[in-house]
């Protein structure tokens, strides 16, 4: 069982990119593939596919959809960075959903049909600063405590497949019992 939050979030935009490459392609819609991924994605697949965290046994992919929150791109406006959905490598670009401060196993229903489990933080690399310098400084930081705060979205992977598109709204679904925060996947 799980608890259901009212949610005003929708999809702001949909992206994919065939190629390992850092920004990826904005689109009319795309497929998530249950167990696997957006269709098309070079990060699709069971097993991890990001070529850094590659191996002779490749572990179980725990980021095959990562989405980040376009309230992010309003706060680095200010800033002087301009950012656009799919440039920071993002599947899906939402609006209206606080992505960072969801826990572990929170279900993401998009669109008609598609739901997205949180596995954890998209741990910010050096390729933001080769795409924007200077952008990696605000996306992650420290909090009063002194904590490691990292603000480059949320990693998940594709329990049910269906298509999404731009303006589908988001649901919310938090798991029953303690809440595991997000981390670095």
């Amino acid at each position: 069982m799980s608890t259901h939050l009212d949610s005003p979030g929708s999809v702001l935009a949909v992206s994919r990119s065939p190629l390992h490459a850092f920004s990826k392609v904005n689109q009319p819609e795309v497929r998530l593939a249950a167990g696997v991924g957006i269709e098309g994605d070079a990060h699709a697949g069971k097993d991890v596919q990001h070529l850094s965290r590659r191996a002779d046994v490749p572990p179980p992919n725990l980021r095959q959809v990562h989405l980040i929150h376009a309230e992010l791109f309003d706060e680095l406006a200010p800033a002087g960075f301009t950012v656009h959905p799919g440039e920071l490598g993002e599947n899906v670009t939402t609006r209206g959903v606080d992505l960072l401060s969801l826990p572990r196993g929170a279900r993401l229903h998009l669109g008609e049909r598609a739901v997205v489990e949180l596995t954890g933080l998209r741990n910010p690399c050096k390729q933001i600063d080769g795409f924007q310098s200077g952008l990696m400084r605000l996306l992650v930081g420290r909090a009063a405590d002194g904590t490691i705060v990292r603000k480059a979205g949320v990693m998940s992977i594709v329990l049910v497949s269906g298509i999404v598109r731009p303006d589908d709204v988001i649901g919310v679904e938090l798991p029953l019992g303690a809440h595991e925060a997000l981390a670095p996947v």
